[in-house]
């Protein structure tokens, strides 16, 4: 087992070097120049050359590249090109929202999906199986910025039950703090839910007609056990892919619901860094995002070895 644990964690790092070229180069491809932007358009050629020479910007790419990643290895990000600041110290601020908003995401996906794949499995060709069948689609269809807005139209402007946007304190007030969370929170798990239980429900059908499960049935066991007991684990192995691919593109869409709820995170930053050009706090969230992504998802490699021990198995004899 541990043979197969360091396999796995050899692998992410030439996709986290692959992904830092592609952030550092894709930035490059906006339109506009940082040096610019601070000095102003109307600044003297030799202003704006004195910027661009103190922001490295002069330099070849390749050299820009070897530079920035240098600091990053050391675990200097840089500063903040507009603000001065320590962009390890703006990461450090904003990213524990972002990372919470999704985690709750996640969470409530998984409440959602899990119980609503199996019930649509379990009552195939069932009403219930109707219903949650046409909830998915409705739910997988819409846009997260839309429902954010719809549910805060009926949840904060008619209601009144919940605030509009914001953040607390969970340190402080955590009853304050989940009041906030709530609606940016479901606003990012139910289109994301929808379609892991749909994934859900394959993975289990996939599983429910096997020989062992038939021979559990055969010997009389309670259904509740069957499914317990040799259905979930058997179907638990694409669930738990999609569960991190999910987290995925929860961290993406919690950028956008951030904006719809004034959530203080890595998104309001970055989206605001964009349109300044500060291009190291970009690289740096960018980079952030890809690298809990990549860790994620080699949590979930691991993982299939103590569901599925034969992927162990396999991993071992190659």
């Amino acid at each position: 087992m541990i043979g197969f644990i360091l396999q796995r964690c050899l692998q992410p790092f030439p996709v986290l070097f692959i992904s830092s070229v592609a952030v550092f180069l894709l930035l490059r491809l906006l339109p506009g120049d940082p040096a610019v932007l601070m000095a102003g358009e109307n600044a003297p050629e030799m202003n704006i050359e004195a910027i661009r020479q103190e922001m490295g910007l002069s330099e070849p790419l390749p050299v820009q590249y070897v530079v920035w990643i240098g600091h990053v290895v050391r675990g200097d990000l840089g500063k903040s090109i507009f603000s001065k600041l320590p962009v390890n110290q703006l990461m450090m601020q904003r990213a524990p929202a972002t990372l919470e908003l999704a985690i709750a995401g996640e969470a409530l996906t998984i409440l959602i999906a899990l119980p609503l794949g199996l019930m649509a499995a379990v009552k195939q060709r069932g009403t219930v199986d109707w219903i949650i069948s046409g909830v998915t689609s409705l739910g997988m269809a819409v846009p997260n910025f839309w429902l954010g807005i719809l549910l805060i139209l009926l949840f904060a402007v008619a209601l009144g039950w919940l605030p509009a946007g914001g953040h607390g304190d969970f340190g402080r007030d955590p009853v304050t703090e989940l009041k906030f969370l709530l609606l940016p929170a479901i606003t990012l798990a139910l289109p994301a839910a929808m379609n892991l239980s749909r994934l859900t429900k394959a993975s289990v059908l996939e599983v429910l007609y096997e020989d062992h499960v038939r021979t559990a049935r055969a010997k009389g066991m309670a259904e509740n056990s069957v499914i317990s007991g040799h259905v979930l684990r058997n179907s638990l192995v694409p669930v738990v892919t999609a569960v991190a691919l999910e987290f995925g593109r929860l961290l993406g869409g919690a950028l956008i619901v951030e904006s719809v709820f004034a959530w203080p995170g890595l998104g309001s930053l970055m989206l605001t860094s964009i349109g300044n050009r500060d291009y190291l706090i970009v690289q740096a969230g960018l980079l952030m995002l890809v690298t809990i992504f990549i860790v994620v998802n080699l949590l979930t490699d691991i993982s299939y070895g103590f569901l599925d021990p034969r992927i162990r198995l396999s991993a071992q004899r190659r």
